[in-house]
């Protein structure tokens, strides 16, 4: 536990004083995210906030973990990870060299930090898997977390803070199950966020770039599959029969909103990366909420999430990430219409207001036809 608060303790102070001199040095380089027809903020803002974020991540991670074979290879992953991030924040980074960095990252922690995917755990029905599926599984759960936190990263305060619960979440658990090394990671990470998050909360004075969404992705990633590899084994200290479905539950946020916009790109012959405004939390601005609200109903939906999958924990795993679909997707329907709806009010307002202007047109000219 002493490791745990020390580390936690930190990481908070680190990235709560490295935040206003990364500000000052981005305001004095000019390195601003610049407002444009997709982005939600109307001034330049400071980035570079994951800087901040990894400083106070790493130090307390290296100081406070117990000694561990892998956590030098996870240190490493995240090395590559940060620079990937701020190559991109500086100089912009295309998407295909940001993938092959994320592949790399994602390499290092499977074959040397042996962290796989090796057991479904009841879910469809399957229990052991074979290795090279377990490797293709494992990658694709990599990446695909590592980016669900860069994509849902677009208003203030929204991925920090689902960062933050996702991290301590993982951090209480493996408390509770002993393995420290894996604790002092998540708190760690969890205090440098929320020391950035007295920064970044509405309204932000920095951004923290892809340089934070991307490691508390990757950090997540190692977080969940550990967790289900520890979670799922009977005769554990915590054990959980529902382990897949319980981590599926604490990411379902960033991750079911990144699934299914990559799947109605891919649907829509795009590149899974390329812009769009079909992110929830921009379902939620249209519908009128602001940054701290759309944040706190998210927030509030993961718990809600997390609290449901929890509570079903020893039914069959299949059954509780089938009502977690369900619920989401019902949710996120929901969203769908109400936004649609006002959509289609808009429209018509504006047809209605144009056809009030041109019969205002015609009858002036009518007057003045009738004068002369």
């Amino acid at each position: 536990m002493q490791h745990i608060i020390i580390s936690g303790f930190l990481a908070f102070i680190i990235t709560y004083f490295a935040i206003p001199v990364i500000i000052q040095i981005a305001k004095s380089k000019k390195l601003f995210d610049e407002p444009d027809e997709r982005k939600v903020h109307k001034a330049v803002i400071p980035t570079l906030g994951g800087l901040g974020i990894f400083a106070g991540f790493i130090v307390a991670t290296l100081m406070g973990a117990p000694d561990s074979p892998e956590l030098k290879y996870f240190a490493a992953a995240t090395i590559v990870i940060f620079f990937l991030g701020l190559k991109d924040d500086i100089l912009i980074l295309s998407a295909n060299k940001k993938f092959l960095g994320q592949l790399l990252a994602a390499f290092i922690i499977m074959h040397f930090g042996n962290i796989y995917i090796n057991d479904m755990h009841g879910f469809l029905g399957i229990n052991e898997i074979p290795y090279y599926a377990s490797v293709f599984l494992t990658m694709f759960t990599i990446i695909v977390i590592t980016n669900a936190f860069n994509l849902i990263d677009g208003i203030d305060g929204l991925a920090g803070s689902l960062g933050f619960i996702t991290t301590l979440v993982f951090g209480v658990y493996f408390y509770i199950a002993n393995e420290l090394t894996y604790a002092v990671m998540a708190i760690s990470l969890s205090t440098a966020i929320l020391a950035f998050l007295i920064y970044n909360f509405s309204p932000a004075k920095i951004f923290m770039g892809d340089t934070g969404s991307l490691l508390i992705g990757i950090i997540n990633s190692i977080l969940v599959i550990k967790f289900i590899n520890v979670a799922g084994v009977e005769g554990q200290v915590f054990s959980l029969h529902a382990a897949p479905a319980l981590g599926f539950a604490v990411l379902v946020v960033p991750l079911f909103d990144t699934l299914r916009v990559f799947g109605l790109r891919i649907l829509d012959r795009r590149s899974p990366f390329s812009p769009d405004r079909i992110h929830v939390h921009h379902y939620l601005l249209d519908l009128g909420f602001s940054h701290k609200k759309i944040t706190y109903s998210l927030l509030a939906t993961t718990v809600l999430f997390i609290a449901t999958a929890f509570t079903l924990r020893n039914y069959n795993c299949t059954l509780v990430i089938g009502l977690i679909l369900a619920m989401a997707t019902s949710l996120i329907g929901i969203l769908y219409f109400k936004r649609q709806k006002l959509k289609a009010g808009y429209e018509i307002e504006s047809q209605q207001n144009t056809i009030i202007t041109t019969h205002k047109i015609f009858n002036f000219s009518q007057e003045a036809v009738e004068v002369e």
